[in-house]
């Protein structure tokens, strides 16, 4: 069975930055949730992704003070985004055509939940070990009853 993005999502804290917080702020808030991503958000309405690639790419080499920084100022703002009801095979094609890792999903224009392509990476594990062991199971499993049928 496809996994929809929507249930990945379920009982899942969105993390989320306001487009004028400073990147001292995003990095410290990123560094204490264990996260490489934050969506950007301007009173709810989804506008940007800040990342640990923006960090380097567009604060640190630019000489710029974080604490002196808006993430408004420094993020993605060319963002792909997943619809919830698409499946985990449709994001991870997104992501491949957008050299991304992180989608943001909505539902209409509400953002719900962002996920990462470690997120995408171990549900495909997933779905194939449950297809690997089904295949087992059919191919060598003999039917109770069956066993000296099938003795040479």
């Amino acid at each position: 069975m496809t996994s929809i993005i929507r249930q990945l999502l379920e009982n899942r804290p969105l993390f989320t930055i306001d487009k004028d917080a400073s990147v001292q702020m995003a990095a410290e808030y990123m560094a204490k949730n264990n996260i490489g991503a934050l969506p950007v958000v301007d009173a709810e309405r989804l506008v940007g992704v800040f990342s640990e690639r923006d960090v380097i790419n567009r604060v640190v080499v630019r000489n710029l003070v974080p604490a002196q920084t808006r993430v408004g100022d420094v993020m993605t703002t060319n963002i792909v985004v997943a619809e919830s009801d698409e499946t985990y095979e449709d994001c991870l094609k997104k992501m491949k055509q957008a050299n991304c890792r992180h989608l943001p999903v909505v539902e209409g224009e509400t953002l719900i939940g962002f996920i990462s392509l470690r997120d995408l990476l171990q549900v495909d594990i997933h779905e194939k070990d449950d297809k690997i062991e089904f295949l087992n199971h059919y191919m060598f499993h003999v039917p109770a009853g069956m066993e000296k049928k099938y003795e040479r």
